[in-house]
C-alpha cells in the first residue's frame, strides 16, 4: 500500500472555540490557529500523529447547518476517527455519553467496533477501534 492513512479532512464550523473544546475534551486533540482575519479563521486540529481536521470558520457561511440523512450529505458523508486502543475507545465513549453526543450504541463489525456521534455543529462522525 502506498498510503498510510488520512492526512486531513476540512470541516466547517460556526464556532471554532466550541469545536476545539469538544474535540480536545473528548479526544485530547490539540490545535494551532493557522490563519485568522476578519470573517475567516483556519485552525488545524490534530486527531492523530499524522491526521488533522482543517477547521474553517467563515462569516455568513451556513453550510455547517446542513445535516441531512446518511448517504444524502454529499460527497463526504461522515468522518471516522480511529481510537488508539480499546481502552481509549471506552474512554471516548464515556466522554461522548457525558456530553449527550451519542446514544452509546456500539456496532460490532467483526474487524472493528464503531460508535457514531454528533459534534457541536451536528456533523455525524464515528470513532472506531
Amino acid at each position: 500500500m502506498l498510503v498510510s492513512g488520512i492526512n486531513h479532512v476540512p470541516v466547517l464550523t460556526a464556532d471554532t472555540e466550541r469545536f476545539l473544546e469538544f474535540y480536545a475534551g473528548v479526544f485530547g486533540a490539540t490545535h494551532e490557529v493557522l490563519q485568522e482575519r476578519e470573517g475567516f479563521k483556519l485552525t488545524l486540529v490534530w486527531v492523530g500523529p499524522t491526521s488533522e481536521l482543517n477547521v474553517f470558520e467563515l462569516d455568513d457561511n451556513a453550510e455547517h447547518e446542513r445535516q441531512v440523512p446518511m448517504f444524502g450529505r454529499g460527497r463526504l458523508d461522515h468522518l471516522a476517527l480511529e481510537a488508539a486502543s480499546l481502552e481509549a475507545f471506552d474512554k471516548i465513549r464515556e466522554r461522548l455519553l457525558a456530553r449527550g453526543a451519542t446514544d452509546g450504541f456500539v456496532t460490532d463489525f467483526g474487524h472493528i467496533l464503531s460508535l457514531f456521534f454528533r459534534d457541536p455543529d451536528g456533523l455525524e462522525a464515528e470513532v472506531c477501534v
